[in-house]
């Protein structure tokens, strides 16, 4: 006794034999009568493509912003900035000496920070003067070699000052210029403190290529720092005795010596994430009382907002693709209406229900892959090419994309994560793969005597 598929039935072919892939080829090329749903399918491919293309270049972008943002930040601010207490900082030098030593820490610099009014020959504006001096610049690659114009030597014994570009623009500077810098603090008088100006030459002029640092900082020998905001005091030397009022300025000079005062040591260590840790060894290491202050908690709102945007980005831009799989769908549910005789006819043949529903799959499954294939490499493209492309776009429209001004970066930074890709290709795959089970499924049921019935 036969069953009702025919005698047939029972010589079922292997699973994704040659016939059901032959068979599912047929049904993805596009032929006069099928022109509606071969169309509907190529849109569905180009909803793939171009979701799983924007996923990794969006994706990309937003790990270079924060990968550029991060060593720009940290090429400059120490991962911890330590702020002495009880007592003025006068042994900083030892400070920061004892700290480099302690294990886990690339090294440790010694700086003194002050808000002042710069003004040049056009305008003036609020700047952040920083002294350092040149061993500490060294250890700041990023700054020591972003000088364009001007050089470092005769740094500590000069009175110039670096500032960046983008400054001396607005200041309207150039080498050799003097920049004055006023700064409320000053000389205490009997009618209250007086404003302290001074005018120092522009000797060196940097691009970071991050405009807050290009347009708000200036740097100054340490020394000729801690003279400007009067962070030192005269103290009598070992042994010396009070030359009294009536001393002349050499008698003073030579029973006082000046003990200079910094405002805090930016500490750089090698695991930039290893903060919990570190604290600890660092407070031990110092040897003296001092606030710590890490990277996170100064960056911690700027650095949750990138992280909150890349959920939100990822899971907004997810939806192309679930909508794109959602015309899979579509369109299989549309092809199997359409090719219920075809069915009804393999089935008569021989065919299992099993057969069928993996030729709708590989059907629908092969625009999924298609499509993601040609997302991956639409997407690979644009992402390491992403500032030719918004360079040559905004030269092409007349328009600034990703002016610096609003996005803090003078480039349109991209960095490709292969784990992230992985991430999209496999999910874009795995949705195209389970779009296709419910119209593979009723392509199965399919009875051959009804479907032969009324054609």
């Amino acid at each position: 006794m036969t069953s009702s598929n025919g005698p047939a039935a029972a010589q079922d072919t292997q699973p994704f034999s040659r016939f059901e892939f032959l068979v599912a080829g047929r049904y993805l090329r596009a032929r006069r009568k099928d022109a509606f749903i071969s169309v509907i399918a190529a849109l569905t491919l180009a909803g793939i493509a171009i979701g799983v293309a924007t996923l990794i270049v969006v994706m990309s972008v937003m790990n270079g912003f924060r990968e550029e943002l991060t060593s720009k930040i940290l090429g400059l601010n120490g991962h911890f900035t330590a702020f002495p207490i009880e007592r003025q900082f006068t042994d900083y030098a030892q400070v920061a000496k004892n700290i480099s030593v302690v294990p886990g820490v690339t090294h440790a610099v010694a700086f003194v920070d002050g808000q002042a009014l710069a003004s040049g020959q056009d305008q003036s504006t609020g700047v952040s003067v920083r002294g350092m001096d040149l061993a500490s610049i060294k250890e700041l690659p990023l700054l020591y070699s972003s000088a364009k114009q001007g050089g470092w030597e005769g740094w500590d014994t000069g009175q110039g000052i670096a500032l960046g570009y983008r400054l001396a623009q607005k200041l309207g500077v150039g080498i050799g210029d003097s920049v004055t810098i006023v700064s409320p603090k000053g000389v205490e008088t009997p009618f209250g403190s007086t404003p302290n100006i001074r005018s120092y030459p522009v000797s060196i002029i940097f691009d970071l290529g991050m405009v807050e640092f290009d347009s708000f900082y200036i740097y100054m020998p340490l020394q000729a720092a801690q003279n400007y905001f009067q962070l030192y005091k005269d103290v009598l030397k070992p042994g010396a005795k009070n030359p009294g009022p009536d001393a002349t300025d050499e008698q003073v000079d030579a029973a006082y010596e000046r003990q200079y005062q910094a405002t805090g040591v930016e500490i750089f260590i090698s695991d930039p994430d290893a903060i919990d840790s570190m604290r600890a060894k660092l407070q031990a290491g110092a040897a003296r009382p001092m606030i710590l202050t890490d990277w996170q908690q100064r960056n911690e709102t700027l650095f949750s907002a990138l992280q909150v945007e890349r959920v939100v980005m990822f899971t907004i831009l997810s939806m192309i693709v679930v909508v794109a799989a959602f015309n899979i769908i579509s369109s299989l549910v549309m092809l199997v209406k359409d090719k219920g005789a075809d069915i009804a006819v393999l089935r008569t043949m021989g065919a299992t229900r099993g057969s069928i529903m993996r030729i709708f799959c590989m059907t629908g499954t092969a625009i999924g892959v298609i499509g993601t294939l040609a997302g991956f490499i639409l997407g690979m493209l644009i992402a390491a090419n992403a500032e030719t492309l918004r360079a040559f776009v905004s030269n092409l429209i007349g328009v600034r994309i990703f002016p610096p001004e609003v996005f803090f970066l003078s480039a349109l930074p991209s960095k490709i994560d292969p784990t992230e890709v992985s991430i999209i290709l496999v999910i874009a795959l795995l949705l195209s793969f389970l779009a296709t089970i419910y119209p593979a499924w009723r392509a199965a049921q399919y009875d051959p005597v009804e479907a032969l019935r009324y054609e």
